[in-house]
């Protein structure tokens, strides 16, 4: 198992990812239980849902940014790194000040702080809509509310933070779409929120997924979201994925 800048502490984000798993010393016994538990409480059973009726419209410019939070950022930066067209993603918070926005302060759960990305992309190679579309299909379990598999809290909420009205207007029309469709068994439960800033997690979290793809929480949690993208969105995956440049420490 990786041990990232020292963090062995119980309030580090090892022993809060999978506390179920008692990562320290992981056996296979235990890994086998786990991916039982993820059998029962998962966030990574995927459902493919149609693309959205309404999207942003096209222009010239190559470069705009989209926040979405759905649960462990680990997960959702990966795979948002994966996927044709976008050009960098960062883990980090979004929905609370700027002041609180460090992990042990988020991860309390009373900051207003989700953990989010977010995605830099090109939307003359995918748009907004498509970039929800795999956000809604693969990235996360968008019924589940203030929680994501074994990942409970208001920080691990599902929401959108559009950073334009054209976002908003996307967003809102595509949940009240997969609602209306009835695409999920239960609602969709995904708020959209005002986006008051965002705000890149430490350094230890970025490129998380990719760097540690043996971590047990990452094997058991969110490489599957991976297949499942490469499974259902063959076009637009890309296989080696476009890691976030971070400053060495």
């Amino acid at each position: 198992m990786s041990k990232i800048s020292g963090k062995v502490a119980s309030s580090s984000p090892f022993v809060k990812r999978a506390s179920f798993a008692k990562l320290a010393g992981v056996a296979a016994l235990v890994l086998g239980a786990v991916a039982v538990q993820r059998v029962a409480n998962s966030a990574e059973a995927a459902t493919q849902v149609p693309p959205p009726a309404q999207d942003e419209k096209v222009t010239a410019t190559h470069s705009e940014t989209a926040v979405f939070a759905g649960g462990c950022f680990w997960g959702v930066q990966g795979v948002f790194e994966h996927v044709r067209g976008v050009k960098q993603v960062a883990a980090g918070y979004s929905g609370g000040a700027a002041g609180t926005a460090q992990y042990e302060t988020v991860s309390g759960g009373d900051t207003g702080h989700a953990e989010s990305v977010q995605i830099t992309y090109d939307p003359t190679q995918i748009t907004y809509g498509r970039l929800l579309q795999i956000f809604f299909s693969v990235a996360h379990n968008p019924t589940e509310l203030d929680y994501q598999g074994p990942d409970h809290g208001t920080q691990y909420r599902s929401a959108v933070f559009p950073v334009n009205p054209e976002q908003r207007t996307v967003a809102q029309a595509y949940i009240a779409q997969l609602d209306k469709a009835h695409v999920f068994s239960e609602p969709v439960v995904t708020r959209v929120e005002n986006f008051k800033g965002f705000y890149p997690a430490e350094n230890y979290h970025q490129n998380f997924l990719v760097l540690h793809p043996d971590y047990p929480y990452i094997a058991i949690n969110d490489l599957p979201k991976v297949t499942d993208l490469k499974k259902m969105f063959p076009d637009l995956y890309r296989n080696d994925p476009v890691l976030l440049k971070v400053a060495s420490s």
